[in-house]
């Protein structure tokens, strides 16, 4: 069993940057693949990042790519999402999910997921 504790959200202007946190507690998080999802009001969730257990491999929607990074500290039992350059367009919830395999989480599924963070970027 994996809890996972999203942390981070806030009110950022546009082209500012925010840096969310899951906290994971549990078991053999570092042999979970992690990623990173978001839901926008009235709209599905989609998928923003995801990192290997190792954080070899990294994986990024083509809306983020080059403006947000996924890390993972294994020691610390938790992954982050650094978000720069924001755009209005990035405010959502953001959640956090963990599976065994990462490449379940890149298709957009997972065990285990947090309640997550909200993010609000303004113009």
């Amino acid at each position: 069993q994996v809890q996972l504790v999203e942390s981070g959200g806030g009110l950022v202007q546009a082209g500012g940057s925010l840096r969310l946190s899951c906290a994971a507690s549990g078991r053999s998080f570092s042999s979970y693949g992690m990623g990173w999802f978001r839901q926008a009001p009235g709209k599905e969730r989609e998928f923003v990042a995801a990192i290997s257990w190792s954080g070899g491999r990294r994986y990024y929607a083509d809306s983020v790519n080059g403006r947000f990074t996924i890390s993972r500290d294994n020691a610390k039992n938790t992954v982050y999402l650094q978000m720069n350059s924001l755009k209005p367009e990035d405010t959502a919830v953001y959640y956090c999910a963990a599976d065994p395999a990462t490449s379940t989480v890149v298709a957009g599924h997972g065990d285990y997921w947090g309640k997550g963070t909200l993010v609000t970027v303004s113009s």
